[in-house]
């Protein structure tokens, strides 16, 4: 009997990783770089994707990733990188990637560019009655308010991911030090100021991965700040750095099934109506009283082994980390029609 021949296997899905890098540039601002990855991270990453039967392309974000992107053919780019600069950073590498046709993984120019901006993403959310703490924005060329703001309030920059610009004393307890934090704030990181009303409560993030009906919602992680004499507990950039000191986790975290219920839920509508792709990250505060505010969210997470708070919400749950990074490039496969890669 003839032996019927088997069919060639598929060559190996050719994957650019598009990334920005840590260059430890010495600067007066102490986490200049906060948003960029390592190289530990990139490798990561690649390492995940060789596991899936990748060929995976570095391809640093820097000024000539255009001329990269035409010499090095990709079937589609697996996408972390945070932009150079500007409010819209965060857009430029997917608008390239679209300009050029290129598939990618995560969210579109337009989404990114919506959620760097803390203050339009609140305006938005709130036309669907998403709540969210009150809140200004203090230009950085702007008078810095006179006083009538609901204190305690704290001071972030306006468009920085990562606890950017959140330092260990971002919180003002009055006038005279909200001023004060304003200003220093907009000498530093010179752009707009948000001053958000700080909300005494627990502390949630939620991770996302997948796309509409498919999408699944992690339950939400607790931060819970170890040291609970602190007045006011914040993640920040300091915090971030030094967690296994100063917070623990804990996920599923300790709720009832009412309040992790809505929280699932509101995460779910803030990624549809944000039209987030393929994986985010979403912050929420629970006061005291029971009501459930949205805080931010990184349509652009990190993927940090060890580290990122999305990784750590998958492992939690399950997922190690060469399983969360398939999941999110095979779900943008999925959403781009290529399904005979998976």
């Amino acid at each position: 009997m003839e032996e019927i021949p088997k069919p060639d296997p598929l060559p190996p899905l050719r994957v650019g990783l598009t990334y920005n890098l840590k260059n430890n540039v010495v600067s007066d601002v102490f986490d200049n770089e906060a948003e960029y990855d390592s190289i530990e991270t990139v490798l990561a990453i690649k390492g995940a994707l060789e596991d899936q039967n990748c060929r995976v392309i570095l391809l640093e974000a820097t000024e000539d990733l255009p001329e990269k992107l035409k010499n090095r053919p990709v079937d589609i780019v697996f996408n972390i990188a945070e932009g150079i600069q500007g409010r819209g950073r965060e857009a430029q590498v997917p608008a390239i990637l679209n300009f050029f046709r290129i598939p990618f993984t995560g969210s579109d120019e337009t989404t990114l560019c919506v959620a760097l901006d803390k203050a339009l993403t609140k305006r938005v959310l709130s036309t669907y009655r998403i709540k969210t703490p009150r809140y200004r924005v203090i230009p950085k060329d702007g008078r810095t308010p006179g006083g009538g703001f609901s204190l305690p309030a704290i001071v972030k920059p306006n468009a920085e991911g990562s606890s950017k610009g959140i330092s260990d004393v971002a919180i003002a307890s009055d006038i005279h030090e909200l001023r004060g934090l304003i200003a220093k704030n907009i000498s530093v990181y010179q752009q707009d100021m948000l001053v958000e009303e700080y909300i005494d409560g627990r502390e949630f993030t939620v991770g996302i991965v997948g796309n509409g009906g498919d999408a699944r919602v992690f339950p939400p992680m607790e931060i819970i700040y170890i040291n609970s004499q602190d007045r006011y507990r914040i993640y920040s950039y300091t915090v971030k750095q030094n967690y296994k000191q100063l917070i623990r986790y804990e996920c599923p975290a300790a709720l009832s099934r009412e309040a992790e219920d809505k929280i699932i839920s509101t995460a779910r509508k803030i990624y549809s109506i944000l039209q987030c792709r393929d994986f985010a990250r979403i912050d929420f505060r629970l006061a005291n009283d029971g009501q459930l505010y949205f805080i931010e969210i990184n349509p652009l997470p990190g993927l940090a082994p060890g580290y990122s708070d999305f990784p750590m919400i998958a492992e939690f749950n399950g997922m190690d980390y060469v399983s969360l990074v398939r999941c999110v490039l095979h779900s943008a496969l999925r959403r781009h029609g290529l399904y005979f890669y998976g």
